[in-house]
């Protein structure tokens, strides 16, 4: 099975290089990066040292209800080309991060999460996606549970 990692949806960064709200209707907190832990939801890619980023609250997820977990987020503060593309995104440079699945009511799928080696994600993914109750999967920072990307099936 093919895999595909995606970003936060464009037209979400658009509205927030633009001054609007996040999540919980906050504006976008304006920082420079040191270079050094700051992976932008929409390239995928780390913001280099001396360039601006924003902190935001964001919630993956199309409306609320008790799963939708909200958190912080990093994201360029001008704008970048969304990631396209079946292999890891270059910002997931940590050990290892929680995947985890979710059916199409985005309700988690109980039993689907677990610690995962970075080089292990791609087969895991795959394992998850054959399942018929896993419309797709999140990666998650294993230590903060900070929202990275969604992968779903090609």
């Amino acid at each position: 099975m093919a895999i595909r990692y995606l970003p936060m949806p464009t037209e979400t960064a658009i509205v927030l290089w633009n001054g609007g709200t996040d999540a919980y209707g906050m504006r976008p907190e304006r920082r420079i990066s040191d270079g050094d832990g700051v992976p932008c939801r929409h390239c995928l890619e780390g913001v280099r040292a001396g360039d601006p980023y924003l902190i935001l609250a964001y919630r993956p997820f199309p409306k609320l209800q008790p799963y939708a977990e909200t958190g912080p987020i990093f994201l360029h503060a001008e704008p970048c080309p969304a990631y396209s593309g079946a292999a890891s995104p270059p910002m997931l440079e940590s050990r290892d991060y929680i995947v985890r699945g979710y059916d199409a009511d985005d309700r988690i799928v109980y039993g689907s999460g677990a610690v995962t080696p970075t080089d292990e994600i791609p087969a895991y993914a795959e394992t998850l996606l054959a399942r018929p109750e896993i419309a797709y999967i999140h990666v998650r920072s294993a230590r903060n549970n900070c929202y990275q990307c969604r992968i779903e099936a090609a």
